[in-house]
């Protein structure tokens, strides 16, 4: 029974109130995350700063527990000597790249490690490698650049400096292309845009003028130069591929800076480093992932250091196979820079990047026509 006037329909309860965030909780919420979590810059500001420390820590120890105990000189630029800082990089870009992964809720191989062929690429970049330095060398001696001296080693020495150099360059294939063109150029990729990076070249051109103590410092001018207007046109033209192409002209900027600090060095060298550098972005563009980088990085150093016995970088090695000295120019020869301060690299570094075009470039038509809006080149 009801009473005269009672409803019949029960009544609703109340909806319990929406809580809302405070205005500062949004922002900082905003600030640090985007649509595809934590923010690039966040990331690699994260990475940084986890490198750098425990990179610190790492060759203090190896110095004390190691190079001091075998009287190994980390000064000079020998097999150990390599070994022992490539180490020293390489765990500590593994530690960070491992955090960073870990927080992003991604795997360490999305750090553009993924893609099909992944051996058969790291052995291409392997044969690559070996085959354009020995281009250049075989240019520099044709004009009269670079003269060869006798061998320095035999028998069984060639197996034991060439097998150390080997691993030692490998893992500066693994440690530069994993810091740089992996962890970097991936997530600056989803985080950068033109504004940033040109604010990031400017200052790193800032900091290389600065620098007293760099060497070529007019290459990081010119590799930060020549990105200005195809970057700015890519951006106007909203183009899909823009980020990636931004964040290759930021990153071979970079590595060319970082290469400054090498005694040594030439502009001529640095800017050679950067314009290499970006030919390996492009090859994570046609390839799919970095394995071909890794291996032509690898076999380059290993080419010039050990076998010909070149300076690297401006590096002198000690226990090479063959001897050879620059003549002439810097200009043309490279002198202390050794063959990438030659005027010649850029055209061989241009036809690798034009040979990678033609035999990768099917993947990227491939991927066009079937998606338009997936790997554009430009």
């Amino acid at each position: 029974m009801t009473s005269e006037g009672e409803s019949l329909v029960p009544e609703t309860p109340p909806e319990p109130p929406v809580a809302v965030e405070p205005g500062e909780t949004r922002f900082l919420k905003w600030l640090v995350f985007g649509n595809e979590g934590v923010r690039a810059g966040w990331s690699v500001a994260l990475f940084l700063v986890i490198f750098l420390v425990t990179s610190g820590i790492l060759q203090l120890i190896l110095l004390l527990a190691v190079a001091k105990p075998l009287h190994i000189d980390l000064q000079a630029f020998t097999p150990s000597s390599a070994l022992l800082l490539e180490v020293a990089q390489l765990l500590p870009i593994l530690a960070a790249a491992l955090v960073c992964a870990l927080i992003e809720h991604r795997s360490i191989l999305d750090y553009n490690l993924r893609g099909e062929h992944r051996l058969r690429h790291f052995c291409t970049g392997l044969v690559g490698g070996m085959a354009a330095l020995s281009v250049l060398i075989a240019a520099l001696r044709a004009g009269g650049w670079l003269h060869f001296g006798a061998a320095s080693l035999s028998g069984a020495q060639i197996v034991e400096y060439g097998a150390l150099w080997g691993l030692a360059f490998l893992l500066t294939g693994f440690t530069e292309e994993g810091s740089v063109r992996c962890y970097l150029l991936f997530t600056l990729t989803r985080g950068v845009n033109y504004w940033w990076a040109l604010g990031t070249v400017s200052t790193l051109s800032l900091f290389a003028w600065l620098n007293g103590h760099g060497n070529g410092s007019m290459g990081v001018y010119a590799m930060a130069a020549l990105g200005v207007l195809p970057c700015l046109v890519l951006e106007l033209k909203k183009s899909p591929s823009a980020s990636f192409w931004q964040a290759s002209w930021l990153t071979s900027t970079l590595f060319g800076y970082i290469h400054t600090f090498n005694a040594g060095e030439s502009s001529i060298g640095i800017f050679s480093a950067s314009w290499i550098g970006f030919v390996f972005c492009a090859s994570i563009r046609l390839t799919g992932s970095a394995w071909w980088a890794i291996g032509f990085h690898a076999a380059w150093d290993w080419a010039q250091t050990f076998f010909y016995g070149t300076a690297d970088s401006g590096l002198i090695p000690t226990g090479h196979f063959l001897s050879t000295s620059p003549a002439g120019p810097a200009l043309w020869s490279g002198a202390s820079a050794g063959p990438e301060g030659s005027l010649l690299v850029i055209p061989v570094v241009l036809l690798v990047l034009i040979l990678l075009v033609a035999i990768y470039g099917r993947r990227i038509r491939t991927e066009s026509a079937s998606s338009p809006a997936q790997a554009q080149l430009s």
